[in-house]
């Protein structure tokens, strides 16, 4: 049951990208988060390095039109959780990418909040 709760606060926060919805992504993420994103170089260290990634992403590119998680292995020892799996990035045009992700999590007051993710483009 714990490693489902884990693996639906990741896949919650994927389901919350595709919708376009921040808000929804950041009640999943500790007000602390640090994320390696893919498409930024340097380590994200605050909501509003986060939001500076976030507004400077491109939309002239190819369309995204889905995310998918995957081949997922997740871990739980007491209050820490660690999720390893596939990301597909489908687009309107073109193929898609597969971005190899790490998430942390830590369990605060009963739920579970992501304290750091690391993704890497394959």
């Amino acid at each position: 049951m714990t490693r489902q709760a884990v693996w639906a606060v990741v896949t919650g926060m994927y389901d919350a990208y595709t919708r376009g919805d921040r808000a929804g992504i950041d009640r999943l993420l500790h007000p602390e988060a640090t994320i390696f994103d893919s498409a930024a170089p340097d380590l994200i260290t605050s909501r509003a390095q986060l939001d500076k990634v976030r507004d400077a992403r491109p939309t002239d590119g190819p369309a995204e039109t889905g995310l998918h998680a995957y081949d997922e292995v997740v871990d739980v020892w007491g209050d820490t959780a660690l999720a390893r799996y596939l990301l597909r990035v489908d687009y309107a045009t073109g193929e898609p990418e597969i971005v190899r992700t790490t998430t942390v999590l830590r369990r605060f007051d009963g739920e579970w909040l992501i304290v750091h993710v690391h993704e890497n483009s394959l």
